[in-house]
């Protein structure tokens, strides 16, 4: 996934250097570049951070579920 983002952002930064203008070359960057990559990592991310979320809590569940120790008495 990271390696489409970082190709995209590669073409778009040749496209930018292309500009006739400093001014330009930002916009062009920052509109077909950053943002479309970002809103893209960020949609294509929230999977694996609800994966990682309730792994969490259902790891904390497993570990601890009343508090107690668990070892026996000696």
């Amino acid at each position: 996934m990271y390696i489409i983002a970082i190709a995209w952002l590669y073409v778009v930064i040749l496209m930018a250097v292309t500009e006739k203008s400093l001014a330009a070359g930002l916009l062009t960057f920052t509109f077909y570049g950053l943002l479309p990559c970002a809103l893209l990592l960020w949609l294509l991310g929230t999977k694996h951070r609800r994966h990682y979320k309730s792994r969490d809590l259902l790891d904390e569940d497993v570990r601890d579920p009343d508090g107690g120790d668990s070892q026996t008495d000696q």
